[in-house]
């Protein structure tokens, strides 16, 4: 339509301005969703191409809702995962049990890793530039420290357990989950199992999960070479999707 053609401003502008609203919000929601997705399947380095085209939108339509990108994008599609960072804390610190409250706290956040690739990765990085991501983080940061103390009270977590240990926790766990997710889906549990009892004072805590096979490790690692363009002598037939 051109200039002298379009209509009196007063007489439709207002309906297609809502409309337009309307239209950009729910964009921007599906931007939001098909980021959640890719973030949880491949992590927070996902392609931002490949959420646009999951989301039915340009490139140009991802920048316009968030500027500044990834960082941006991340912040947002992940910051309700985050919060239920905080609420694995405060229902942990219900548990009348100090040990049993502390150890459920680190299972939960440790499956919480392995459910969600990109929640993962949130828990073992910081985003400063992000506001809402860190004030949760410190909120969380706060009650864990009530956990701890709770437990090191109690005399069932030892007395130099600091709350960075479980920041080194979740960093280790999510480079185990990175690179046995898909062949020994149980490491991740033995690992947590190896931790807690590590920390527990005392008796050990009880049974470890199980262990994953040397067959299991050995698919991972495979699999983890050729993830970084390393072929492997001999492992032509071994499964090659990743």
């Amino acid at each position: 339509m051109t200039e002298t053609q379009r209509p009196a401003p007063e007489a439709c502008e207002p309906a297609p301005r809502r409309r337009l609203r309307s239209d950009a919000e729910r964009n921007r929601l599906t931007v939001l969703e098909a980021a959640r997705a890719a973030f949880a399947e491949q992590g927070v380095e996902a392609s931002l191409e490949e959420i646009a085209r999951r989301a039915g939108v340009g490139i140009g339509t991802l920048y316009r809702h968030f500027p500044r990108g990834r960082e941006q994008l991340v912040a947002e599609a992940l910051v309700d995962q985050v919060s239920q960072y905080v609420t694995a804390a405060e229902q942990a610190l219900q548990v009348p049990d100090p040990w049993t409250g502390f150890a459920r706290f680190v299972e939960q956040i440790c499956a919480m890793q392995a459910a969600d690739r990109g929640l993962g990765d949130l828990l073992a990085m910081a985003l400063p530039a992000d506001e809402r991501i860190e004030e949760l983080r410190a909120q969380a940061n706060e009650l864990v420290l009530e956990l701890v103390l709770r437990a090191q009270t109690a005399g069932r977590l030892r007395e130099d357990f600091v709350g960075e240990d479980l920041i080194l926790l979740l960093i280790a766990n999510t480079a185990i989950l990175h690179v046995t997710r898909d062949d020994a889906p149980g490491a991740s549990r033995r690992w947590v199992g190896l931790f807690l009892d590590a920390v527990h004072t005392g008796q050990p805590a009880g049974r470890l999960p199980e262990a994953p096979t040397s067959e299991e490790l050995r698919q991972a690692m495979v699999r983890m070479a050729r993830s970084r363009g390393c072929a492997l002598p001999g492992e032509e037939g071994v499964n090659r999707s990743a």
